[in-house]
């Protein structure tokens, strides 16, 4: 750091600009090669050929070569949707330049330095696509190295200094690149079936929308303690209670629990409402939002280690209870006693808090025992009723809630509802919720009267979904969530 420092400060003092604000350019490095290039890919200057057109560039370096009175460079373009970063040769030779200017460009050029450059378009004689500069200046001085282009970066230095990683991998900035296509494929399936996108608040006086523990903060011009959400729901069913016929969000929420392969304590998260619903209809948005993702990317079948993903088979409905006794080879109902459940736990080696009652522990075998297996898209339905406590009553049985999840992959992607819309018995739900958080539980809901008002004034009957941007990412990539999430919350480094 210290040469380049110096190289940036000679620069100055000779009356130089180490980053100046002038410098514009005609083209991109991607529409040089588009121009030059036929549709197979070809160039259309043969080996050596030069020609008139003059062009203004400007990119960072990634190569460099200086060799007497000709030196060579590699400039990279930054990444678009269409390009992953082109790549030109840039050549820098006395005749064209003159002595001083050569003679600056090999003392002051280092690798990561963006420079531009004015110069006609060749070919050389090894047939390379070039940039003949007949001038050039220094854009801005980087004054850190790049990491060597030719090593695998090691995961953490790619996690933690994910700028480096997308200026020297394929990989980083296709991720990026990915993750924009399916954001906006999520959004046109939505858009197109009539969803209005709307924005509710990060900040809230009281958390709830789902059983988890949440980051607090503090207001200090109210001077009141308030937390970041940990969902989307409650404000999106204001919503729906004030007439909106179909709304939606994408947005952060943020969670202050564990952090492994699969979560992250702060992700991308997408919920959905549509009036006069319920968890079947609601069924077909996500799988219309999956669709038209698998479309926008043309992948339809997924190769994982588990197995292929075949989205255009059979979206199979399983029932827990019967899901759950058939891969026991024995029944499991919801009149099951509780120490029958731990037997069957303590036979497969499942860990369970003592404190669960019988439907968290058949929640708890289900997502050990038959949830792994589930590599096609199944929607597992009929929960028991702590599994959502925002959740319909079944029709069928009120111990169960009208709900399901997503699997595909042997993962959650996604949950669903035929939504609470009676206040009487969603007061009774986040009552209990708040006295289980009153006696120490962290991750329950507390008493939100201000959404409680709202359901009072009147909703219609809903259907509602959930699903997690970041794990829909990791499923048409095979990537761990750290990839997917362009800049994750990391320890600090000591």
């Amino acid at each position: 750091m210290q040469v380049r420092l110096d190289k940036r400060a000679r620069i100055i003092a000779d009356g130089g600009q180490a980053y100046p604000v002038d410098l514009l350019r005609d083209h991109t490095l991607a529409q040089i090669r588009q121009k030059y290039t036929d549709d197979n890919g070809e160039l259309t200057l043969a080996a050596g050929e030069e020609t008139t057109d003059e062009v203004t560039i400007g990119g960072r370096v990634v190569f460099v070569r200086n060799t007497g009175k000709l030196c060579f460079a590699s400039l990279q373009d930054g990444f678009t949707e269409t390009s992953n970063g082109e790549r030109l040769q840039v050549m820098v030779s006395k005749a064209e330049v003159g002595e001083e200017s050569l003679a600056a460009w090999k003392t002051d050029v280092d690798l990561g330095d963006h420079v531009w450059v004015r110069g006609r378009v060749v070919v050389s004689r090894r047939g390379e696509l070039s940039i003949m500069a007949s001038e050039w200046r220094m854009a801005s001085k980087a004054l850190r190295p790049l990491p060597t282009l030719h090593k695998e970066l090691s995961e953490e230095t790619r996690v933690r200094r994910r700028y480096a990683d997308m200026v020297v991998r394929d990989e980083s900035r296709q991720m990026v690149r990915t993750r924009a296509i399916i954001t906006r494929a999520v959004r046109h399936a939505l858009d197109d079936r009539g969803f209005l996108e709307i924005e509710t608040p990060i900040l809230q006086l009281v958390h709830g929308g789902a059983a988890a523990r949440p980051f607090n903060t503090h207001l200090n011009a109210f001077d009141i303690d308030m937390s970041l959400r940990i969902a989307l729901e409650l404000y999106l069913k204001r919503a729906m209670v004030g007439g909106t016929d179909r709304v939606y969000e994408m947005g952060r929420v943020f969670r202050n629990e564990g952090i492994d392969s699969s979560h992250s304590a702060e992700f991308s998260m997408l919920e959905a409402y549509m009036s006069w619903g319920n968890q079947f209809t609601i069924a077909e948005v996500i799988k219309d939002i999956i669709m038209e993702v698998a479309d926008a990317l043309d992948v339809h079948q997924i190769e994982t280690p588990k197995g292929t993903i075949d989205l255009d088979g059979e979206w199979r409905w399983v029932s827990v209870y019967p899901g759950l006794s058939e891969k026991l080879g024995r029944e499991v109902t919801l009149d099951t006693p509780l120490e029958e459940l731990q037997a069957i736990a303590a036979e497969h080696q499942i860990e369970l808090d003592p404190s669960w009652e019988a439907g968290k522990v058949v929640m708890e075998l289900f997502g050990e025992l038959v949830e792994p297996e589930l590599i096609n898209p199944t929607f597992v339905c009929d929960y028991p009723a702590i599994a959502q406590p925002l959740a319909r009553p079944h029709r069928d049985d009120p111990r169960m809630v009208e709900a399901w999840d997503l699997i595909i992959g042997g993962m959650e992607r996604g949950t669903g509802f035929s939504e609470l819309v009676d206040p009487v018995i969603q007061r009774e739900v986040l009552t209990k919720q708040s006295l289980a958080a009153a006696a120490g539980d962290p991750e329950a809901m507390q008493l939100d009267e201000d959404f409680l008002e709202a359901l009072e004034f009147g909703c219609p009957p809903m259907g509602g979904l959930g699903l997690g941007l970041d794990r829909l990412v990791m499923l048409f990539t095979n990537a761990g969530i750290r990839e997917t999430i362009l800049f994750p919350l990391l320890k600090p480094e000591r």
